[in-house]
C-alpha cells in the first residue's frame, strides 16, 4: 500500500531522493545541499510504502496565489508504473494551497504521458517564454 501526502522532507527522505536526482537528466550531480534547500522552499509530495519509505517524490514552485512549477517528479525504480507519479501530481494539484491557480508548468523530456491525462499540454505560446540555462550548473550537462 502506498501512501501520499504533502510535507516536510526528512533527512532519511534526503538519503533516498538525493541520489535519485543526482541520477537525473535535467539535475546530473546536484549537490545534497541544494536538494535539501530547494525542498525546504517547496511544497513536497511524498509516496510512501507500507513502512513508511520514501517511493516518490514530487515538488512544487509557487506563489500560491497565481502560478506553480511542478518539478523533480521521480519514482524509485521498483514503483514506476503503478500511477505513482500521477497520483503524487493530483495530490499537489488539489492541496488547498494551490487550488485555482491561473497556470501550472512542467517540462519534460520522456513522459508526457504520465502527465497529458493530468490536463498538461504544450505551451499555448511558447514564442512568449524565455529562459536563461546554465548548461552545466553542478558540473554534469543537464538534458
Amino acid at each position: 500500500m502506498i501512501t501520499i501526502a504533502i510535507g516536510p522532507v526528512s533527512e532519511a527522505d534526503l538519503d533516498v531522493l538525493h541520489p535519485l536526482l543526482a541520477d537525473t537528466y535535467w539535475s546530473p550531480g546536484i549537490p545534497r545541499d541544494v536538494v535539501a534547500r530547494a525542498c525546504a522552499n517547496s511544497i513536497c509530495a511524498i509516496a510512501r510504502d507500507a513502512g513508511g519509505a520514501l517511493v516518490g517524490f514530487a515538488r512544487v514552485v509557487s506563489d500560491r496565489a497565481t502560478f506553480a512549477w511542478l518539478c523533480d517528479v521521480v519514482v524509485l525504480p521498483a514503483c514506476q508504473g503503478q500511477g505513482v507519479a500521477r497520483r503524487l501530481v493530483r495530490t499537489l494539484r488539489d492541496a488547498p494551497d494551490l487550488a485555482n491557480l491561473r497556470r501550472w508548468l512542467l517540462a519534460t523530456r520522456d513522459a508526457h504521458g504520465v502527465y497529458a491525462p493530468l490536463g498538461f499540454a504544450p505551451l499555448s505560446a511558447p514564442d512568449r517564454w524565455m529562459e536563461i540555462k546554465a548548461a552545466a550548473p553542478y558540473g554534469q550537462t543537464t538534458g
